[in-house]
């Protein structure tokens, strides 16, 4: 029997929700997103937020070689410098810090 398109199309929305592929969204950033990273372009002197992966990211400032972000309401410090750090079931990758924006890949962990 076929699958009716309107049927398909009506569930559509709901699988993406299962499988996790969920719509970003952002205040002073700009996202890419694939099934389990984002990369987001964080403004630097604005109040930048992204919603990704299902949760909140924000940036809360940089100071020296440092870089603090919350991720799903959890504070984690990354060095500036190319390091990595894990916050409740994410990795947090520090890609650029400029003038301008701090550019940031949050991963799943697993």
């Amino acid at each position: 029997m076929a699958f009716p398109r309107r049927r398909l199309a009506a569930a559509l929305p709901a699988l993406a929700l299962v499988f996790g592929i969920a719509a970003c969204s952002s205040a002073g950033a700009s996202t890419d997103c694939s099934l389990n990273s984002c990369t987001v372009t964080f403004d630097r002197g604005v109040n930048a937020n992204a919603s990704i992966l299902g949760v909140k990211a924000e940036l809360v400032g940089v100071e020296g070689d440092q870089v603090t972000l919350k991720i799903a309401g959890q504070s984690v410090t990354v060095p500036a410098s190319g390091g990595q750090a894990s916050s409740d079931g994410f990795n947090v990758s520090v890609q650029s810090v400029t003038k301008k924006n701090v550019i940031v890949k949050v991963s799943r962990a697993g």
